[in-house]
């Protein structure tokens, strides 16, 4: 069984207008409304391409129970800690340049944080746990750490895609996937912006501490690192409309493509195609727009 796990889940409210214009009225184009977070985002595709997961959290007020109603709508199962705080909203204005507001979030009480690690402990040796996104403040600094470590004692493989301090303590739990993209690569080793070439070095580093490693550079392509290969993947071309989700979709495309015993190659494949179809859609993409990008993604061994 897969789980998802959201610490700092939110109500995405896309508003769509022709030009911004600080401090006067403005008039929307088009609205949408998406339960957001980087795990609810992995749960989602995942059942796109016919993979069930549970995606477990923090979810509290209005907006968490929009987001529990809007997942369950879509076939997925929900098993979050109901906090008194409503769970955040985070507006994202496009008026050709896209803007983002970000909520804060609820606060995290300690109660509520033992009653998510009390889930994590009822996890199974072989299911696997995805640790996406960031903590919201009131969570101590320490907070993926407990869940890792109580997933490890039960042997759940562990997949991590999330930045700074909470990246580099949790790989030390020798994660089956980490997924970082270049800027969060350069970040972990303390490096300026890397090229090409130095990606493949501290990727190389990186595989060291996790079993599949991807690094993934937009519409530059992506790597993988491992055992048994290293790859570099183009990324089909197509126009660009969502920054949202990409790097999500990544890693459930390659979740899915991995348990249905698909080769190193494929999964790779499938996982690029999977990111390039949610950037280039309004929403998280879905099995038909992966597998029409698919025979487009060339795979190179380096």
């Amino acid at each position: 069984m897969i789980y998802t796990c959201t610490l700092n889940p939110s109500v995405d409210y896309i508003v769509h207008m022709d030009e911004l214009r600080v401090g006067e009225l403005n008039r929307a184009l088009k609205t949408l409304t998406f339960p957001g977070g980087k795990g609810i985002n992995v749960s989602r595709v995942l059942k796109r391409l016919g993979v069930d997961s549970t995606a477990l959290g923090f979810a509290g007020g209005f907006t968490g129970a929009f987001i529990e109603s809007e997942l369950r709508n879509e076939g997925i199962a929900c098993d979050f800690v109901h906090v008194p705080g409503p769970t955040r909203i985070n507006v994202k204005l496009k008026a050709g340049l896209e803007t983002e507001i970000n909520g804060q979030g609820p606060v995290i009480a300690s109660e509520e944080a033992r009653r998510l690690i009390a889930k994590i402990a009822a996890l199974s040796a072989g299911d696997v746990l995805v640790l996406a996104g960031s903590a919201p403040p009131s969570l101590p600094v320490e907070a993926y750490e407990q869940l890792a470590a109580e997933a490890a004692k039960r042997q759940v493989r562990l997949v991590i895609d999330t930045s700074g301090p909470a990246l580099r303590t949790l790989l030390a739990y020798q994660p089956f996937l980490v997924k970082p993209n270049h800027h969060e690569l350069a970040e972990l080793f303390g490096v300026s912006a890397l090229t090409k070439e130095e990606v493949v070095i501290y990727g190389r580093r990186l595989a060291e501490m996790g079993r599949h490693v991807i690094v993934s550079m937009g519409g530059a392509g992506a790597f993988y690192f491992g055992e048994e290969a290293e790859l570099f993947a183009e990324a089909p071309e197509g126009t660009v409309r969502n920054s949202v989700g990409a790097g999500d979709s990544m890693v459930a495309g390659f979740l899915a493509a991995h348990a249905s015993g698909k080769s190193l190659e494929e999964v790779f494949a499938y996982s690029v195609a999977a990111g390039s179809a949610t950037a280039f859609s309004e929403d998280l993409c879905t099995k038909e727009e992966v597998e029409t990008l698919v025979g487009r993604v060339r795979v190179a061994r380096l």
